[in-house]
């Protein structure tokens, strides 16, 4: 249940009688042809289908995170390291003092990973608190879904493509891209990343049959539902 959809009293009683919640964290970045908030829409999309059968509250994503790489692309906005450190502590700080014990962090973006090293870190001093980092594309299943729909698939390919990240007026290329050189990228700045990137799809088709993504959006669900609902002792 979004949080949206719930005022203060309501939080207070569920917490009561049930202490977990949902946490998405995306990025307002590049994503070729599809929306620049695509991190951002799938993480919390997902949290949001994967919680509705047992009510437990997902907080509106934190639409910014880590994307310096893509500094270069027009509408990509980021936080420097140090800062997205202190923006994760503070929001879990708020979750506990609500009362959440059990947070489900559901990430969407790849540049987010150091949220795990300040979970760890907060971890220490909220011994009586869970939290786990759930990168949803990259999770065990969903990640093997992709690998058999197709494994030429990676950002801003056809497995970030739903009804729900494409734009109107927005026509995707047929023909699918050539794998990157992820070695030179990693070692280069935000200026040559975007003529390295040209459009910014990383590898493989733009887009799939519907068929495929909503299959990939089904073991998504399914898996994410999974970290909700058991492993948190």
């Amino acid at each position: 249940m979004k949080i949206a959809d719930m005022n203060w009293m309501q939080v207070e009683e569920r917490v009561a009688r049930d202490d977990r919640c949902i946490l998405p964290i995306g990025s307002v970045e590049q994503h070729a042809y599809l929306s620049l908030a695509t991190d951002m829409i799938l993480a919390e999309k997902i949290a949001v289908d994967a919680a509705e059968p047992s009510g437990v509250p997902v907080f509106p994503a934190l639409p910014y995170g880590l994307a310096s790489s893509f500094m270069d692309f027009p509408g990509t906005l980021t936080f420097t390291l140090s800062t997205y450190a202190f923006v994760i502590r503070d929001l879990l700080d708020s979750m506990h003092r609500c009362g959440f014990r059990r947070i489900l962090v559901v990430n969407g973006h790849g540049g987010n990973t150091p949220a795990g090293t300040v979970i760890s870190e907060w971890l220490n001093s909220h011994p009586d608190s869970s939290v786990k980092l759930h990168d949803w594309w990259r999770a065990p299943k969903t990640w093997a879904k992709v690998m058999t729909i197709d494994p030429a698939a990676s950002h801003a390919s056809w497995m970030e493509n739903f009804p729900w990240t494409r734009l109107a007026g927005a026509p995707v290329p047929q023909e699918a891209k050539e794998e990157i050189d992820y070695g030179r990228l990693a070692r280069v700045d935000a200026r040559r990343k975007r003529e390295m990137l040209a459009e910014g799809n990383y590898y493989g088709l733009f887009q799939r049959p519907d068929a495929d993504s909503l299959a990939l959006w089904d073991v998504a669900v399914a898996e994410t539902r999974e970290q909700l609902d058991s492993g948190w002792h």
